[in-house]
């Protein structure tokens, strides 16, 4: 996977952990409701996974720390 990178995502979250955590508890939600938060046009990743690590990225997704 290119982009995002791991190291801006290691930026926002704690560990690798919680980064597959919160990316698939993110990638399930929009399984089932089919909810993305940026336009669809805005996406480069056409699965999920890879859309829910591009909301983390941006912004979209906020962590508590």
């Amino acid at each position: 996977m290119i982009y995002p990178s791991i190291d801006k995502l290691l930026n926002i979250v704690d560990s690798k952990y919680q980064l597959v955590y919160i990316s698939a508890r993110r990638s399930k939600e929009i399984a089932r409701t089919g909810h993305l938060q940026m336009p669809i046009n805005k996406y480069i990743s056409k699965k999920n996974i890879g859309r829910a690590l591009e909301e983390l990225a941006e912004g979209y997704i906020k962590v508590k720390k």
